[in-house]
């Protein structure tokens, strides 16, 4: 009597595009991390590499569209928003490699840094659906903002220079010339005008870092968290820059926080805005939204 054959499952896609230019590190030990540590029972891979901005979105939206199960930013988060904004509303889910500067998304997704455990993450994946936000129709996932982290990010995207040292210069030297602009913030039915430092929105908890902008952040709750920074001097923002990176911002008088799902922002002048750390351009007017539970994701939450 012949035996049962054993039921096997053929190996998923998954598809890694990675950014020859993210961040500080050599990106040319990838392809074999991925040979080394990737389980080829569970996956197929195939590796794509950007040539230009926008490159990843293409090629995120093509590996969708051919039923890759995983698409894996291999970046930061410039390359993890490209990628993730082509998988939203499919049967795709991201996963991320992250080699950025910042790594904020990562961070928040509990995705480890070293790219050898990021990768075991994948064999033994742990799905997710995470909220996503956009900003004047611009996706983004982990945070955005107007205003002086606007201004910082349309500056440091046309530096040649990356890492948290040389991000952390330029923020002093930008601050130096930095004047605060009167805006009106339109939130839960109320109107607040000021002038206003910084207008962050956070979908995610981080800028990246572990430098917390919205410390109580839930990415699965259908609410971004709103903060508002008014005009700050030379000792105020030592006390930002403290309570940014000690998760204590939320507990400091410099800040002042806000749920929602939609909020409007008008100011006079046209302000400086980035989503996701990559710089948007000028604006008066601006509209945030959120969008729950809409972007599938491999993470540990």
């Amino acid at each position: 009597m012949p035996l049962p054959m054993e039921q096997t499952t053929a190996p998923e896609k998954v598809c890694f595009i990675l950014n020859p230019k993210s961040g500080v590190k050599s990106n040319t030990s990838v392809p074999g991390l991925i040979a080394e540590h990737l389980d080829i029972t569970r996956w197929n891979p195939e590796i794509l590499l950007t040539q230009r901005a926008g490159h990843a979105t293409e090629l995120a939206r093509q590996a969708a569209s051919e039923g890759a199960r995983l698409v894996v930013a291999v970046g930061g988060d410039g390359t993890v928003n490209e990628v993730a904004r082509a998988l939203k509303g499919t049967s795709s889910a991201l996963g991320i490699l992250p080699k950025g500067s910042g790594n904020g998304l990562a961070r928040h997704l509990g995705i480890p840094l070293a790219l050898p455990q990021a990768i075991a993450l994948l064999n033994q994946p742990s799905f997710h659906h995470i909220d996503s936000c956009t900003i004047n129709g611009h996706p983004f996932f982990c945070t955005a903002g107007i205003g002086f982290d606007g201004l910082v990010s349309s500056v440091f995207a046309k530096s040649t220079k990356r890492g948290l040292s040389s991000y952390i210069q330029l923020v002093v030297r930008e601050f130096r010339n930095f004047q605060s602009e009167e805006a009106t913030v339109h939130i839960n039915g109320r109107e607040l005008t000021s002038e206003f430092f910084v207008v962050a929105f956070g979908n995610a908890s981080q800028y990246g870092n572990n430098a917390y902008i919205a410390p109580m952040a839930n990415i699965q709750d259908g609410l971004m968290d709103v903060c508002l920074i008014r005009h700050v001097g030379i000792a105020e923002a030592i006390q930002l820059g403290y309570g940014l990176l000690t998760k204590q911002l939320a507990h400091s008088s410099l800040a002042e926080f806000h749920t929602c799902s939609t909020v409007r922002v008008q100011s006079k002048e046209p302000q400086y805005f980035h989503a996701d750390g990559e710089f948007i351009g000028q604006a008066t007017q601006f509209e945030v939204q959120m969008f729950p539970k809409s972007l599938e994701v491999v993470a540990s939450l």
